[in-house]
């Protein structure tokens, strides 16, 4: 699978607005759905829903859910490439995923609840790099 055709599948989603557990293509998504959209549209990963999350699930679990769910397609790197997946910290857990869009890992795609969309965030400038929990990979990306 090509960098460029998960960019590309990414970019087809911008400005969906914001929306929990939903994944419809601009009518809602939220940033566990877009991955899983975005990915299973490329053939990386296959088209599931996940289980029930409430919106705060982050704040109350003990367990990681999020990254459990990534874990089972990816892996961890150190320097991302486009189409890497950058986690972000809230709560106890790394609970907010985006698609890294450059080399430098500076700069994101996702659905971001505080900007109520899908949107391009440059992580130089936004509040998110000081949340920064890691880079994974997805298994079968060239």
């Amino acid at each position: 699978m090509t960098r460029d055709k998960i960019i590309a599948e990414a970019m087809t989603w911008l400005r969906t607005p914001w929306h929990h557990e939903a994944r419809v293509k601009g009518a809602g998504v939220d940033c566990a759905q877009f991955l899983i959209a975005v990915y299973a549209a490329v053939g990386l990963i296959p088209d599931f829903t996940p289980d029930h999350y409430p919106p705060d699930w982050h704040l109350h679990r003990q367990k990681p859910r999020f990254l459990e769910l990534l874990l089972q397609y990816a892996d961890p790197v150190e320097s991302p490439l486009p189409g890497d997946v950058a986690m972000f910290q809230y709560g106890r857990h790394a609970a907010h995923g985006s698609i890294v869009t450059d080399t430098a890992g500076l700069t994101i795609i996702h659905a971001w609840r505080d900007e109520r969309m899908v949107t391009i965030t440059d992580l130089t400038v936004s509040p998110l790099r000081d949340r920064l929990a890691g880079f994974y990979r997805l298994r079968g990306i060239e």
